[in-house]
């Protein structure tokens, strides 16, 4: 049973539906992850920055990897957002990377402290109930942590517009993960 600290709104989602929405929006959102680095590196292939956008790249597709097992073990089916997730992320890692290297690094930056409070709100959420998901967003959100600061250590916080930016992918971030979760 999820965490039941407060009573349960119209509105709210019962334990089965918030498990879902977990899992269709965590799905997306790795998804989405997948397609940044994938308009970065179409940008910055042979960068400087490339190995290390490699290896967020792979990070991400390991945990992509796990949420398309989840969702058939689980019968959620996944957002129906995908398309535009697909060309909408894309799109953002490739404009962010002509901007430069740092500005691909604030994308990365802006996008992971997102998520970095949207797993520790799941997990939160989920309470003592499922412990292998639980441990599985904890470890995939020290990975997007470690993202965060990779970025922060390349010069995200150097890039031209830096704080419009930022607050533009937050934002663009936050309406992702809303919409995913219920569409």
């Amino acid at each position: 049973m999820m965490r039941q600290n407060r009573r349960r709104l119209a509105g709210d989602p019962d334990p089965q539906q918030l498990l879902k929405r977990i899992l269709r929006v965590d799905h997306a959102g790795e998804y989405g992850a997948k397609r940044i680095y994938e308009g970065q590196l179409a940008v910055l292939g042979k960068a400087p920055s490339a190995p290390t956008i490699r290896h967020m790249a792979e990070q991400e597709q390991k945990h992509l990897d796990a949420f398309d097992r989840l969702l058939p073990q689980r019968r959620v089916r996944p957002t129906l957002l995908g398309p535009v997730w697909h060309a909408g992320a894309f799109a953002l890692g490739a404009a962010t990377a002509l901007l430069g290297e740092k500005a691909a690094m604030a994308c990365t930056e802006a996008v992971e402290e997102v998520i970095d409070q949207h797993y520790a709100k799941q997990v939160e959420k989920l309470g003592e109930a499922e412990p292998e998901l639980r441990a599985l967003l904890e470890k995939f959100r020290a990975e997007e942590i470690e993202h965060r600061d990779i970025a922060r250590a390349e010069g995200a916080t150097d890039a031209p517009g830096y704080n419009l930016l930022s607050k533009g992918i937050k934002a663009l971030t936050r309406g992702a993960i809303w919409l995913s979760e219920r569409i």
